[in-house]
């Protein structure tokens, strides 16, 4: 009988109970705590929780953890956590922690840099079904089951009901959706009100979508590694901020679901408490144990040293670079000169140069000072070159009447900056000199920003962006992590359709999404853990993670090198002979 693989996204959470029977002095000195007693299925441990939970007030305001492993989550005074740390059942007692969140061109590029990575992506486009399960926004196309089989019987999961969420909106895709409490505050329904789980999701199980776009950026089709996948959703977070007793409580409840692969893009922001400490370290130990593979974020903290999150060695800790697509939007101006910017922006001026250009970017000016702005004459109806490293708003330039606005960085960052309906783009320094020099020389100096659109191949790439965390691991001297990059800058993936921060006046709200992160690159490798497990059912998680890790590319600069120099060999060889090496 095949194996069915199961996918999890942790898109949101949060959760909480109350405990205690205590002074009403202490109450307020209470917060939520996890107590930690690990795994067991003897009864007589099993005995112990009740016997601990029974000493709190009212059970049912507890959350008790017994599928997966025992504990429970519940708010405690300081003096409570205390005498509880020193119970010989328990493991560990520690504060809930909060955790934080970490396209249509990256599939391609994968395929393009890497000979294994065309193997497997053929396996997921084969005839082979795979019952795969991998708040999203249930009403997204990535997520239409239409052509799939029956749920499998093996999934033990439930579709809660919450606000604007019906146990109908549920299908044969999207199988099973949960949401979590808090304290006073609610997820109060499994839809995804932020986006962030949707573009997960539909990035590492999402269905074919033909003629996806972000405005008409990065037009193309998009699609998830396995689209025959089939997708839980647990909701664990609330904004930005996920609870680590809710991430436990979406452990315990995959375990007993039926999950089989775990896909979570959040972490810690200072990852350095001890592992019998960490809900993801904790949880997800539990999960392998029970042969689910498991895929984290490795956080976007970097590039300082031992910022990496997730560490735990039973993780799959994924990292993020660059694809090779670039979003430009030039500058022309009055006297032909064309430069290469970089940014995101739907609001095309004129393609000819006739909007006055003036410097703001020297020291002895304060045209790019939003508080100096004072005689608007000077940015009204004109493009204005800022330098941006000093931390100068373009927005505000654009409260003032400013046309549009040139940014000037030292270096561009790997991802462009999003700018709206702000005729808006970056260039380097080297280039704003050349058009501080045509300002200057220039009666009457004009220039235009042309609307964003999507370039590539673009090189040099991959390459790891300053944002995706290194290691070495805190406190971990022989432990190295990440275990693998993914594409993480720029991905274009489903998203909500009512999301005002990129819904503009005059436009439809969009139905995908660019965003940049680890978060993006976790669902690439869980999407690829997803087609693995489905081929070979028996892989233990260490199979498959040391799999993933020894057929990755390993590129440093002699190797890209060395790439370039087989591609130049095979086609002088083909010009010669006719044929490829």
């Amino acid at each position: 009988m095949k194996s069915l693989v199961f996918y999890l996204v942790f898109s949101f959470l949060f959760l909480s109970k109350n405990i205690g029977v205590v002074e009403m002095h202490d109450l307020e000195a209470r917060r939520t705590h996890v107590v930690y007693m690990g795994s067991s299925n003897s009864s007589a441990a099993k005995d112990m929780l009740n016997k601990l939970v029974e000493n709190v007030v009212q059970r049912n305001e507890v959350r008790v953890y017994q599928h997966g492993f025992l504990g429970f989550a519940a708010p405690l005074s300081v003096l409570e956590a205390a005498e509880l740390a020193t119970h010989p059942a328990v493991v560990s007692v520690f504060p809930d922690p909060i955790l934080k969140l970490q396209t249509t061109r990256s599939w391609d590029f994968l395929k393009a840099e890497t000979s294994s990575f065309r193997r497997v992506t053929h396996i997921a486009s084969s005839p082979k079904k795979s019952d795969t399960i991998i708040g999203v926004w249930p009403e997204s196309e990535s997520f239409n089951d239409k052509g799939m089989h029956p749920i499998p019987s093996r999934w033990k999961g439930e579709c809660m009901e919450g606000s604007n969420f019906k146990s109908s909106n549920c299908n044969r895709k999207l199988i099973g959706a949960r949401y979590y409490k808090l304290g006073k505050s609610i997820a109060v329904s499994p839809r995804d009100t932020d986006g962030h789980g949707t573009h997960v999701a539909s990035t590492a199980g999402g269905n074919p979508v033909h003629n996806a776009s972000f405005y008409g950026i990065a037009a193309g089709t998009a699609r998830g590694a396995a689209p025959s996948t089939r997708i839980a959703v647990y909701r664990v977070c609330k904004g930005d901020n996920c609870f680590g007793s809710a991430v436990l409580a979406a452990f315990d409840d995959a375990i007993k679901d039926g999950v089989d692969v775990l896909s979570l893009s959040i972490g810690v922001v200072k990852p350095k408490s001890p592992l019998f400490k960490d809900p993801i370290a904790i949880g997800s130990f539990h999960a392998v144990q029970k042969g689910i593979t498991v895929v984290c974020a490795a956080g976007n903290f970097g590039p300082s040293p031992q910022s990496v999150a997730n560490f735990a060695p039973w993780i799959i800790t994924v990292g993020a670079t660059t694809i090779d697509r670039f979003f430009e939007s030039r500058i022309v101006l009055g006297n032909k000169r064309v430069f290469q910017g970089e940014g995101i922006n739907f609001y095309a001026l004129k393609k000819s140069p006739v909007y006055e250009l003036v410097d703001g970017s020297g020291n002895e000016t304060r045209i790019c000072k939003p508080k100096s702005l004072v005689e608007k004459s000077k940015v009204n109806g004109k493009i204005v070159l800022c330098n941006f490293d000093r931390g100068y708003d373009p927005y505000q330039l654009r409260s003032s009447k400013a046309v549009g606005v040139i940014g000037i960085r030292g270096k561009l960052n790997s991802e462009a900056k999003f700018f709206g309906i702000l005729p808006a783009t970056v260039i380097l320094s080297k280039d704003a000199s050349k058009i501080s020099k045509y300002i200057g020389s220039s009666r009457k100096p004009v220039a235009t920003i042309l609307a964003t659109r999507s370039v590539f191949p673009h090189k040099p790439a991959p390459i790891v962006p300053n944002f995706s965390a290194r290691g070495p691991v805190f406190g971990l001297a022989n432990l190295i992590k990440p275990d693998i990059v993914a594409p993480g800058v720029q991905i274009l993936a489903s998203w909500i359709d009512n999301d005002p921060h990129i819904t503009f006046p005059g436009k439809e709200a969009p139905q995908f999404s660019i965003i940049s992160g680890t978060s993006m690159a976790c669902p690439h490798v869980s999407g690829i853990v997803v087609v693995i497990k489905s081929h070979n059912p028996t892989w233990t998680p260490a199979i498959i993670r040391s799999a993933i890790m020894t057929t990755g590319l390993l590129l440093t600069w002699p190797n890209h090198l060395s790439r370039y120099l087989r591609k130049l060999g095979n086609w002088l060889h083909h010009m010669i002979w006719g044929r490829d090496l």
